[in-house]
């Protein structure tokens, strides 16, 4: 099911013995924490919406943790589906999140909260303060390549439709990633099925005005074990390209 890729160079890394009077380094020296201000001030007076599955459910939730003055103000039904809204009202700050429609694994929700992610976008004003992030490979992984073609076919014509009336909207869409692979999840979402999808992905949106998260090479170069939903010190480093993406925009 998985086999062994030959590196194209080395193989191996040496590490060498302390030499003599070198100066000690400490493990801890680099802390990894929640980065609020930074976030905050990119962040101010901007509509981030989120749709897809549950990898990019966690960028809302760490967000959620690092802004300490956006407030979740309804409680939804489901609460891996969603939708969920968020609101920081001193920095002018809304965000949301909503499942992808069918075909979902593993979630009980009711039809009508399953919402296709190009209605959605049709449903945006857009303009300089929106920004749109997409996440759509993992639950695709079961079914045959043209349903994931066809809904990202959708996508791209809503995303031509948005560009259209609001061309400085900043979407930005994140890649699947390298997962832990158990028996079952080799056999139902394993790296090779996700790698055959982003690749599409990639090909699908090529050319667009839109941004890539690339999660599967954040994963794969990472030194924590692969899982279907990386931990959080990867997370960061996604938000930290999605929020380089706004800052950018917003200096220039």
């Amino acid at each position: 099911m998985k086999v062994s890729i030959n590196a194209s160079g080395y193989n191996n890394v040496t590490v060498l013995s302390k030499e003599k009077g070198q100066p000690e380094v400490m493990k801890n020296s680099v802390k990894p924490g929640l980065s609020g201000y930074y976030y905050q001030n990119c962040l101010k007076g901007k509509n981030v919406h989120m749709y897809g599955d549950s990898t990019i459910r966690q960028w809302f939730e760490h967000l959620k943790a690092a802004l300490p003055a956006l407030k979740v103000f309804d409680l939804p039904r489901y609460k891996q589906a969603g939708p969920f809204k968020a609101v920081d009202i001193p920095n002018n700050i809304f965000m949301t999140y909503r499942y992808h429609g069918p075909p979902i694994r593993f979630i009980d929700v009711t039809i009508s909260e399953l919402r296709y992610i190009a209605n959605e976008i049709d449903g945006l004003d857009g303009g300089a303060n929106t920004v749109v992030a997409i996440s759509i490979w993992a639950h695709f992984t079961n079914f045959p390549m043209e349903i994931y073609i066809r809904w990202l076919q959708s996508i791209r014509r809503a995303l031509v439709r948005l560009f259209n009336r609001a061309p400085d909207s900043l979407v930005v869409i994140r890649t699947a990633n390298l997962n832990a692979l158990t028996l079952y999840h080799t056999l139902t979402n394993s790296d090779w099925y996700s790698m055959q999808r982003d690749k599409l992905l990639r090909a699908m949106f090529k050319g667009m005005n839109v941004h890539l998260v690339d999660a599967w090479e954040m994963t794969l170069a990472h030194h924590l074990p692969h899982s279907l939903h990386p931990p959080p010190p990867i997370i960061k480093n996604m938000l930290d390209v999605l929020l380089s993406h706004i800052c950018d925009k917003r200096s220039g």
